[in-house]
């Protein structure tokens, strides 16, 4: 076992440094210049945050009266603030880095991770931020604690797959980088951050499940549900059976099947394993159309 830990370290080694130097460099880039450094990666999330909440909390009353529903929502917006960053800045790594392709031969892969890798540092320092406020804001800390970094690791599968899609067809096409934008705008209104799903249940169940299908929606909502909230917060395992006025109709009864619970995580196989097939196809080709 240890010969073959080995050989892997030596086989990949190179590929590992630059995937640690481009990490390193792309994090640093990112705050060069600025006066507040690497403190906006804490700083950018809370105030969108205290944006939200008086806009749609305490303005509009977009809640469901949980003591937690405050902290949900700062750890929502951290969470979709990795999605956006992840997949934009991996939407333009490839390009951004055409002078290196054509310098220095390494898997072209390693850029793109390295782009995502940045973003999920970013996450990291904004998830302690959401764990120290949670002690101060009716969190409900449980052993469900522990099943968060699968989730992480599955929303982070789901982001790199989508980086590689867009890293490989904005080298081809440029538009890809506009219809990404209102997409994300798409995505955020569809993914219930700063409105309950109880406000959607309420009148339309079937959508509040179909909403929860989202590969994007449902790790958020099990972060959010195993790291502050396990009473109030849904997710789509809880929702299986609970569908209510839905079962009135035969046409949506398979909502209610226990299958349906594991099609967002189908999804994002489906997406890294399209991710990685587009992106190794063409790649070879990148140096020479950049």
């Amino acid at each position: 076992m240890t010969d073959v830990f080995k050989k892997f370290g030596e086989k990949y080694r190179y590929s590992i440094v630059v995937f640690k130097e481009l990490v390193k460099t792309d994090f640093q880039l990112r705050y060069q210049g600025s006066f507040l450094g690497m403190a906006w990666s804490v700083l950018k999330p809370l105030m969108l945050f205290g944006v939200m909440y008086v806009v749609f909390v305490r303005f509009l009353k977009f809640t469901d009266g949980t003591p937690t529903f405050p902290i949900s929502l700062l750890c929502g917006t951290c969470l979709w603030s990795f999605c956006s960053e992840g997949t934009s800045q991996g939407l333009l790594s490839i390009v951004n880095r055409g002078d290196l392709l054509r310098k220095v031969h390494f898997p072209n892969y390693i850029i793109v991770a390295s782009t995502t890798m940045g973003s999920m540092i970013s996450l990291g320092l904004g998830l302690l931020v959401v764990i120290v406020f949670g002690f101060f804001a009716h969190a409900h800390y449980t052993w469900r604690v522990l099943l968060v970094p699968f989730s992480i690791l599955q929303l982070y599968c789901l982001v790199l797959g989508t980086a590689l899609i867009l890293a490989t067809l904005y080298v081809y096409f440029r538009d890809v980088a506009h219809i990404w934008e209102v997409v994300l705008q798409a995505l955020f209104y569809s993914i219930p951050i700063i409105y309950p799903l109880s406000m959607v249940a309420k009148s339309y169940p079937v959508i509040a499940k179909l909403l929860l299908l989202n590969p994007v929606a449902q790790p958020i909502m099990d972060i959010r549900h195993n790291l502050l909230s396990p009473e109030y917060v849904p997710t789509v395992w809880s929702s299986v059976n609970s569908l209510g006025e839905a079962k009135a109709s035969n046409a949506w009864l398979w909502l209610d099947s226990w299958w349906v619970s594991i099609i967002p995580y189908i999804c994002t196989f489906l997406i890294l394993w399209l991710g990685i097939h587009l992106f190794s196809k063409y790649s070879q080709k990148f140096a020479e159309v950049l």
